[in-house]
């Protein structure tokens, strides 16, 4: 078989052929193999031939759970419609700096600090830890009952974006 241009024996290419096991055994007639069971091609089948066969015990052994199924299949999975990575309230002045939170802490006007969580990644805002109590305009695709109160608990207000 000629091999590929492209694709050079690793053999080759790295191992000198005076160190190779083959100029060891010249002179010993069956090469390693033995003189009863022959060196034959492929005695046990190519690949994972074999699995729930003559290699079972192997398979069962090692690598259980291969074989079967598990669950219901979905038919028309669609990932994208569900996708909403989520942020919890503890993280959501981590998306503004710390500057800024001080900066419209200071002030007490009516202006007040507009968090994007959309556009830093996050569709869903969900209502684990406490807020400071300073009121903040929060934008994001969807909110958790919790989440929505605790924004409206400290003045602030939750805006659906799409």
């Amino acid at each position: 078989a000629r091999k590929h241009p492209a694709f050079p024996s690793i053999l080759s290419a790295k191992m000198p052929a005076h160190a190779r096991k083959t100029r060891h055994l010249r002179g010993q007639c069956s090469h390693g193999h033995g003189r009863v069971g022959r060196a034959r091609k492929h005695p046990g089948g190519r690949g994972n031939a074999g699995g729930q066969h003559h290699h079972r015990i192997m398979m069962d052994k090692y690598h259980p759970g291969y074989f079967g199924k598990v669950g219901m299949r979905r038919y028309h999975l669609t990932r994208n419609a569900s996708f909403a990575p989520t942020m919890n309230l503890d993280r959501l002045w981590s998306l503004v700096s710390e500057q800024t939170r001080t900066h419209y802490a200071a002030k007490k006007t009516e202006k007040v600090p507009v968090i994007d969580c959309v556009k830093a990644g996050f569709l869903k805002v969900l209502g684990k830890g406490v807020l400071p109590k300073q009121p903040v305009i929060v934008k994001a695709k969807f909110f958790s009952r919790r989440a929505e109160e605790k924004i409206k608990a400290v003045g602030g207000a939750c805006v659906t974006v799409a």
